[in-house]
């Protein structure tokens, strides 16, 4: 691919680290001297010290024949900018950092796919660390759902039945599904299945449209405080 980044601070740097070492051909946009130097001494990219918000810029950067465009800076008012001339210009995937969530609906209505500020996902991937130990990696889908991985401990009460069971038994209702089954031994991940049998020591992926409230939780195992998740609610609302 040939992609164009805009940006080469705290998340444009390991953006061209990423892009780079997949064998992707990198032209990156940096206006400070500094970073733009940087760049183009650690990475194999070519780096353009310039203003990425003018159409000449973009130009000489080859958007023309760009398959993608990122901008990584930290204004939102750069980043609506860059976006708007890249869609001007037929850039089939613009991508953006979006730091104000105010401003979500502005970059959606011309059609660039967004990223929330990372650094307030990072806060809320550790706070959740503290909060709910048990989850070794989520993702939130809208309000409410998550996708997330946990561990079954030797005390769930999930362990040693098949999915049918489970489902059966009123452990998995209707918003919760088993999507992967990580377990030691195994050359590749399982795929479940009707038949198939949660084992203790199981690494399971769960999509819970209710999220990873303790109801969820305590099937694995893990029987976290309620209050704890509860104030974690009144956090993120």
């Amino acid at each position: 691919m040939y992609i164009v980044i805009v940006g080469a601070g705290n998340i444009g740097t390991p953006l061209i680290k990423i892009a780079t070492s997949g064998g992707n051909e990198v032209v990156v946009i940096e206006r400070d001297e500094q970073k733009a130097e940087r760049a183009a001494s650690m990475y194999d990219c070519l780096v353009l010290k310039d203003d990425a918000t003018t159409k000449d810029t973009l130009l000489d950067a080859g958007i023309d024949r760009a398959d993608a465009l990122i901008s990584t800076t930290d204004q939102d008012a750069t980043n609506i900018m860059v976006s708007l001339l890249a869609r001007e210009l037929d850039v089939p995937n613009v991508v953006s950092v979006v730091h104000n969530p105010e401003h979500m609906d502005l970059f959606s209505r011309i059609g660039v796919n967004t990223m929330e500020n990372p650094q307030r996902l990072i806060a809320e991937y550790l706070y959740r660390a503290v909060q709910r130990p048990s989850i070794v990696d989520y993702m939130r889908i809208g309000e409410k759902a998550e996708v997330f991985e946990i561990r079954v401990g030797k005390d769930a009460t999930i362990a040693g039945k098949t999915i049918q069971q489970a489902a059966s038994d009123e452990l998995l209702d209707e918003d919760m599904l088993i999507v992967a089954i990580e377990r030691d031994g195994a050359d590749r991940p399982i795929t479940p299945r009707g038949n198939t049998e949660v084992q203790v020591g199981d690494l399971v992926t769960v999509y819970s449209g209710e999220g990873a409230t303790p109801a969820v939780t305590d099937v694995f195992g893990h029987h976290e405080d309620h209050t704890t998740a509860t104030d974690e609610a009144s956090h993120e609302s």
